[in-house]
């Protein structure tokens, strides 16, 4: 049993690094679950501080992942229409594959100041606001996930070696 839990969180972790760039993946939770599937071999016995750390860190790296994208918006000049427009276009985008999340923030935000009455140009700033929040989600993602695959791939290499 724990060779397939092994075999399966190795699947988990490879999958989850490529969520993190694949916008259609949750990435960071599946390398998480990765994580909780070698800790249940004897392979790996991580502390329960070490677990909750990380599963912490997850769900505010999952959860700022939505946010940080209406968040770029604001910063970049956004009023609250083009804010609205960003999550809706989060929203949207999740129904719409990868380029409609990448996208989505984008065209929502522009939109949203747009009807707002924003000249095109500040509409455009508003949204590419939007797109430098997507990036910086997502390389938190990447890194995260990163972290996790190491101290899996590490865990598993001395109960190995």
């Amino acid at each position: 049993m724990d060779v397939f839990l092994a075999i399966l969180g190795t699947i988990c972790i490879i999958v989850g690094v490529l969520g993190s760039l694949l916008p259609v993946l949750p990435g960071t939770p599946i390398s998480y679950a990765g994580l909780l599937l070698l800790h249940f071999t004897d392979y790996a016995q991580y502390s329960s501080r070490f677990l909750i750390l990380f599963a912490v860190l997850t769900a505010v790296v999952a959860i700022l992942d939505y946010v940080i994208p209406i968040w770029g918006t604001k910063q970049f000049g956004g009023s609250k229409y083009g804010t609205w427009g960003a999550g809706i276009g989060v929203i949207i985008g999740i129904f719409m594959g990868p380029i409609g999340i990448i996208l989505g923030p984008f065209f929502g935000a522009g939109i949203g100041e747009f009807l707002y009455g924003k000249k095109s140009n500040e509409a455009f700033r508003a949204g590419f606001g939007s797109f430098i929040g997507f990036v910086t989600g997502t390389l938190m993602k990447i890194v995260l996930s990163v972290i996790l695959a190491f101290h899996f791939f590490k865990a598993l290499a001395v109960a190995i070696f």
